[in-house]
């Protein structure tokens, strides 16, 4: 279908049916799920012992992030070989075990391509930093130095990395600096190296040789830089290094590179979900993800999750998220990717953001429960492929507010923390603010240890874990959740069915958001043919009274498909909706005209 399609029933349209497109994804970030040895880190063994749970849950595909051989500089994705299991995590007989075990089950494995960048630890750059000469010195970005006046080697350019400072370090024995876009440690892959690429796409197939379904692709639009390497913008006179996304994200040769790994993943029938970040342009997106493309199955954007509260000066900002900028996000994705043939790819959480509730609900004891419920029903009604992490599903929370510095791992909060303490060493309110940053938006939040039981560090492992346990273990735990009726776990148990029993409305239906100027409830329709569905949603800890669309007076309790409170208060023409409550009704649009 074409950019400039008029939008068309749902009974006129040739639906594209998928596998994928039905399924739901639970991620799992290995070093926090469970561990089996003891060792205090989580590992694969610790992953097949949860498999049944993972089952009971309902999802089809389980992600889980690298687990490569890796030094841990940014957590697994400095990658020191791709064919290779990192010790921490087990062995290549416990991948296969893994596959084996999923596939038993009716499930599937995703695992992560990292491929814009390695570890330096990886015997390529190893190879490419012995000498200018290397057969490997073209695998990686190597530039001359530009000089000051002084005659002081300067970098290529002015770009800065997404983990503070530079994104060029110097190497003095062969006088020349390398790229990295992340840490110092993760110098980006050179992409105009046609013996590079293809030793990417062997990586590819060796893995799906082996059993693998498909790939989340990390950063995958990164991959193809302006080969000119052109200085940013200067947005911020203040700062030395400027964001240089214009010239590298969905860079000149983008789309060659994407229609190649796309072949291959059609060869296999495997998925793939690509990492997008810093490109907004629906059209580009769409020639990423569009059906005649061969490219992306879909892609992650990032618009509420790093967009509604974020502040002007970056992440670790405050900026309180609106409403109304919420459902203009939602309504023009789930809008144009129907309109238009792509495909949505529907998360709130993973590995490098906070924790929902505690981020736009509310993670106190008496609404947990309720915000999670009402979260997992607002996401999952929705149109596209539907993204799990692990934890959500329990209502877990960002980390305590009273827990100090000392706590935190992750490098990009870390590197944020020490340049602060550098620049502004004697500014207690800039500290204190960013502080309250870090509890809210840190990568953190979502890497405490997985939640199992009240029992010591959660049931996460038998000896000291590698990072410390939320301390609201006790009330949120998995043992106390499965198979109890009402709870969060039970709730997103029975969206997946609902998903599954009605996939021609709430996987490939049409969306319409409904009272878009409201500020406190969110509700949509979703429609197939003559039936359609009303999803509504209270975001607030305070209940409300909420008018019905007229289609939907005089809406029956039996039309109710789903709630979070175990009943929903219809009245002719209104609904009075409890602190965080959530339902979707059902109707036929013959019936209703009769």
């Amino acid at each position: 279908m074409s950019l400039s399609e008029s939008r068309l029933p749902t009974s006129s349209r040739e639906i594209q049916r998928a596998w994928w497109k039905e399924a739901s994804i639970y991620q799992i970030y290995p070093s926090s799920f469970n561990d089996s040895n003891g060792d205090g880190v989580g590992d694969i063994p610790g992953i097949i012992e949860k498999l049944d749970y993972i089952k009971a849950l309902g999802v089809d595909v389980v992600w889980v992030w690298p687990i490569y051989k890796s030094p841990l500089i940014d957590m697994g994705y400095d990658i020191a070989d791709y064919r290779a299991i990192d010790p921490r995590y087990g062995t290549m007989e416990d991948v296969a075990n893994l596959i084996v075990g999923l596939h038993q089950r009716g499930l599937k494995l995703v695992i992560d391509l990292v491929v814009n960048h390695t570890s330096d630890q990886h015997e390529w750059f190893r190879q490419s930093r012995s000498s200018k000469d290397n057969p490997y010195r073209d695998w990686y970005i190597w530039r001359k130095p530009r000089y000051d006046e002084h005659g002081n080697h300067q970098p290529p350019n002015n770009w800065s990395s997404y983990f503070c400072g530079g994104a060029w370090t110097y190497d003095e024995p062969t006088n020349e600096y390398y790229l990295h876009l992340f840490a110092s440690e993760q110098p980006d892959l050179n992409w105009e190296c046609d013996a590079m690429r293809e030793a990417v796409y062997d990586t590819m197939r060796y893995w799906l040789d082996k059993g693998v379904d498909g790939f989340r692709m990390d950063v995958i639009n990164l991959i193809s830089k302006d080969p000119a390497l052109p200085d940013a913008t200067i947005v911020h006179q203040d700062r030395e290094y400027h964001h240089g996304a214009e010239h590298y994200a969905n860079g000149p040769r983008i789309h060659e590179f994407l229609q190649v790994m796309g072949g291959i993943m059609k060869d296999y029938d495997a998925f793939n979900v690509g990492e997008m970040p810093w490109v907004e342009d629906p059209d580009e997106i769409l020639r990423c993800v569009g059906s005649h493309r061969n490219e992306l199955n879909m892609i992650f954007h990032f618009e509420i999750v790093e967009g509604i509260d974020h502040g002007k000066g970056g992440k670790f900002t405050p900026q309180q998220w609106q409403m109304l900028e919420l459902k203009n996000i939602v309504n023009k994705w789930q809008r144009f990717m129907y309109d238009n043939g792509g495909w949505n790819a529907l998360f709130l959480e993973n590995h490098d953001q906070a924790r929902t509730i505690s981020r736009w609900g509310s993670d106190k004891s008496e609404f947990r429960q309720l915000a999670a419920k009402m979260f997992a029903t607002f996401l999952g009604l929705q149109s596209g492929t539907l993204f799990i992490y692990q934890g959500q599903e329990l209502g877990m929370s960002n980390i305590p507010s009273e827990w100090e510095m000392d706590e935190f791992r992750d490098l990009e909060t870390l590197n944020h923390w020490h340049e602060l303490c550098d620049t502004r060493p004697d500014d207690e309110v800039a500290k204190a603010l960013a502080k309250t940053q870090y509890h809210a938006k840190s990568r953190d939040n979502a890497r405490t240890p997985m939640q199992w039981s009240a029992d010591r560090h959660a049931g996460f492992t038998s000896g000291q874990p590698w990072f410390r346990v939320n301390d609201t273990y006790t009330e949120c735990n998995a043992a106390a959740q499965v198979g109890v009726s009402g709870s969060s776990f039970e709730h997103w148990s029975a969206i997946l069915r609902l998903r599954k029993e009605m996939a021609d409305m709430f996987v490939y239906g049409d969306f319409e958001l409904i009272d878009a100027e409201h500020e406190d409830v969110f509700a949509y329709t979703r429609s197939y043919n003559d039936d359609s569905s009303l999803v509504v949603c209270n975001f607030r800890e305070r209940p409300l009274e909420w008018t019905l669309p007229v289609a939907w007076h005089n809406a029956k309790r039996e039309q109710v498909l789903i709630n979070t409170h175990g009943d929903v208060l219809l009245d002719a023409e209104t609904v009075l909706l409890r602190p965080f409550e959530a339902f979707a009704c059902a109707q036929s649009r013959i019936s209703s005209r009769l």
